[in-house]
């Protein structure tokens, strides 16, 4: 098994490894051109109050297997919040954005901030392996989920193909700000580009822009004890530095300034 780099889009940092633990692991070859990577978070805080987990999710799908809360999640457009208490664990399978759109056999927008049961995709043998992943020890989690997709490999689709593509340059191009500049790397015209989205990603190119540049700025404040808020919002592409504060106020909760104190004080 391989590992794969760093997670993005954190908002509150994670706990101390006794507390938790999240580890991240690429598939295999064969089935990574519609899993970008499975995943486990496991969290022991019997002694301790509840803890907040934030996060700015990506664009992506998941499927994940936990007492209680198992199913198939769309593409979460506003923060992700989950309060952690007592123990648990939590298994899940990223999908790459289009990814998973041979699965649902809709457009990916019906998924959009909801989640379904892994049977209401995968029928009995959804059941059966959601079972089987509660079952069974941390070490048996991934070749698990990589046998039950292995038999299920969708046909490789060329338009998902260039989604995921396109998906992946935006999110390693900090100055790819605006949909005119997407349009320049891709054959798709802007009206065929945005039906492709909502079918195949869930979500318009314009909201994947924002998201990564909102990660971005994450990133850069986390390890920032202070910064110019102007240079910052014109590297990202906005207007001013006040609309970029008010789009990070509303997807974070909390200002730049504030996010950068909380951070400060982690370190």
């Amino acid at each position: 098994m391989t590992g794969v780099g760093k997670a993005r889009g954190i908002l509150r940092r994670q706990l101390p490894p006794e507390q938790m633990m999240h580890w991240r692991v690429a598939p295999d070859p064969a089935l990574a051109f519609f899993v970008e990577h499975f995943w486990m978070v496991r969290w022991d805080l019997p002694d301790h109050p509840p803890q907040l987990q934030e996060t700015l999710p990506h664009p992506n799908v998941h499927l994940v297997v936990e007492a209680g809360q198992s199913g198939i999640y769309g593409v979460h457009t506003r923060r992700y919040s989950r309060l952690l208490e007592g123990r648990g664990r939590a298994f899940g399978v990223k999908f790459r954005p289009a990814g998973f759109q041979s699965f649902l056999r809709k457009p990916l927008s019906n998924l959009a901030n909801c989640h379904v049961a892994i049977d209401a995709v995968f029928g009995d043998a959804g059941r059966a392996i959601e079972r089987a992943l509660l079952d069974s020890e941390d070490t048996a989690l991934v070749p698990l989920a990589e046998a039950f997709f292995q038999a299920r490999r969708p046909t490789p689709d060329t338009v998902a193909e260039s989604i995921n593509d396109l998906v992946a340059r935006i999110a390693r191009t900090p100055s790819m700000t605006t949909v005119a500049s997407v349009l320049g790397h891709t054959m798709f015209p802007l009206r065929q580009l945005q039906r492709h989205f909502r079918h195949y990603v869930g979500v318009s190119p314009k909201w994947v822009i924002n998201r990564y540049r909102l990660h971005e700025a994450v990133e850069r404040l986390a390890n920032a004890s202070a910064a110019d808020w102007t240079r910052l919002a014109h590297d990202l592409g906005y207007f001013d530095q006040a609309h970029f504060i008010r789009d990070f106020k509303r997807l974070t909760g909390r200002t730049p300034g504030a996010f950068v104190r909380a951070e400060g004080k982690r370190r």
